[in-house]
């Protein structure tokens, strides 16, 4: 399938942050690698990550569907409020199982004013 995806229509883009101690331990972000491949294809801006995972979490694959939306619960916090006030952004994460770190996040960004919130993930999972 091919979709056209108009990234002209966000402000940034923003890669779902890993937790220091996960991004030491696997020594990448894989949603930060997707959006700089996107950036490159799209001259879209990709903003030094004003969001970030304030806790460490359990990885959500050993979780199950209720337990995954308990453990994201305040898991993220936004550094950088200006940055994000009153645009639009586009939330880059690698897999979409529940929802439940995407939708801590996007929290997070529209409590900061964030206008806008849509989410670009490379596979879902069932």
């Amino acid at each position: 399938m091919r979709y056209h995806i108009p990234l002209n229509a966000f402000d940034y883009i923003l890669p779902i942050p890993l937790h220091p101690v996960r991004l030491r331990e696997r020594g990448f972000n894989q949603s930060q690698l997707i959006a700089e491949i996107l950036k490159k294809d799209y001259n879209a801006p990709v903003i030094a990550n004003p969001l970030s995972r304030i806790r460490p979490t359990n990885p959500q694959s050993h979780l199950g569907q209720k337990e995954r939306w308990t453990n994201m619960e305040g898991a993220f916090r936004m550094k950088n409020n200006f940055i994000i006030n009153n645009n639009s952004i586009l939330l880059i994460d690698d897999l979409l199982t529940t929802g439940a770190t995407a939708s801590a996040a996007a929290l997070a960004l529209k409590e900061a004013g964030a206008k806008r919130v849509d989410l670009f993930v490379i596979a879902l999972a069932k």
